[in-house]
């Protein structure tokens, strides 16, 4: 193991940033002041229905980040829809798990689809997105989770936007005696981890892992140059996009899938997961992380006063050390940036942690401590000792 500390953000540069990605979203804090919050040090805003004062509403809007770009190019090169499929359920992901994050229980989803009319076949799109929202409300109701699909809007921005957008809002009820926001972390606590990667049982087929985050950098490091130059509209003019040597259908050693299909993976739904361990464990779960923007730093949105000790990773899946190679991106960084492994993080009282992993290891899903919490005088912290050095995060 490598012994050196890596240097703090300040003096660091950033690969994601100088694409015009910030993590941290420096800005977004303005709207603090606006949102009728209940809880709001939790993962999602939590409002007091008015009709029901024991009940929380829940409201969330996410999207698919910047897959879009990647299934259009595949649909370019190969002229098949089937690669729109898949953003359905990033958009469903990345919505209904952050809800189980507050233990909120999804009810209904809608859409948001826009599009550039002169560059995308409508109606090949718009069919695609319909079977990939019907496999995944599918998916979800085989595993006792029914939420339902209300429809949404599309639009026709031919002027607005280079390829396309596919967003999704999901609106939930808690009690409000069992929401979890995270206050109750506390030293001591164990976190254990859900594989982004891999096989669940409710899935088909193996899983990069790769989920919604990080896109751009991602693909930026393994897409041709030819590709940016081909179709324009794939990505603002310079600012390093488009470095990489592979084609979407290259299959580099030890990735067991082409580059399209790893960048195109679709996120995984934890929500059924986190709602049985929910039920099992009950109490003990003082927080909830879905590993989205911000990698494994999510976490330090979480709780007061507590040092997040993450000794116990997995290995990266094979996307993440790709990323890291072709891109020459700093471990640091990548740990930042992507979920490196762990997409959902339960941070629970010690003597939970054996149920936790029974209810996970049920669907078929890799699971394990990833590590622990400590007491803080600064705030919150987060320190990582892996194979690939030792990270500190504030």
């Amino acid at each position: 193991m490598r012994s050196q500390v890596s240097k703090s953000k300040q003096e660091e540069s950033s690969k994601y940033r100088e694409l015009g990605v910030d993590v941290k979203k420096k800005g977004v804090d303005v709207f603090k002041g606006t949102v009728d919050d209940l809880h709001p040090g939790a993962f999602c805003v939590i409002t007091r229905d008015p009709a029901h004062p024991g009940v929380g509403l829940v409201t969330h809007t996410d999207s698919a980040g910047s897959k879009p770009i990647a299934a259009y190019l595949c649909w370019r090169e190969t002229g098949n829809p089937v690669w729109f499929e898949g953003l359905a359920q990033d958009a469903v992901a990345m919505n209904v798990d952050d809800l189980l994050c507050v233990a909120a229980e999804p009810v209904a989803f809608v859409d948001y689809v826009a599009y550039n009319t002169l560059l995308i076949d409508r109606v090949q799109l718009l069919s695609a997105l319909a079977r990939g929202f019907t496999d995944c409300f599918e998916m979800m109701a085989g595993q006792g989770m029914r939420v339902l699909f209300g429809g949404g809007e599309t639009a026709d921005l031919p002027d607005q936007m280079r390829t396309l957008d596919v967003n999704g809002a999901v609106f939930g009820r808690v009690e409000l005696d069992r929401v979890v926001t995270g206050e109750r972390i506390q030293p001591g606590d164990a976190i254990v981890g859900l594989r982004s990667g891999g096989g669940v049982d409710y899935e088909r087929g193996a899983n990069s892992g790769l989920m919604c985050n990080g896109i751009t950098l991602a693909r930026s490091c393994l897409l041709r140059r030819e590709y940016l130059e081909r179709y324009p509209e794939l990505a603002h003019p310079g600012r390093g996009r488009f470095t990489g040597r592979y084609s979407h259908e290259d299959h580099p050693e030890g990735l067991g899938m082409s580059v399209a299909e790893a960048l195109l993976s679709p996120t995984r739904i934890f929500a059924p997961i986190a709602a049985a361990v929910l039920e099992e464990a009950g109490d003990s779960v003082h927080g909830m992380v879905h590993c989205t923007g911000g990698g494994q730093t999510k976490c330090l949105r979480l709780g007061k006063g507590i040092r997040y000790v993450k000794e116990s990773l997995p290995e990266p899946d094979p996307i993440f050390g790709l990323i890291q190679r072709e891109g020459d991106v700093v471990w640091r960084e990548m740990y930042e940036d992507f979920n490196m492994g762990i997409g959902f993080e339960f941070v629970v009282e010690p003597g939970a942690v054996e149920d936790v992993i029974r209810v996970a290891e049920g669907f078929g899903i890799g699971v394990e401590v990833t590590g622990r919490c400590e007491r803080s005088s600064e705030g919150n912290e987060l320190s990582i000792v892996s194979e690939n050095g030792r990270f500190a995060y504030t």
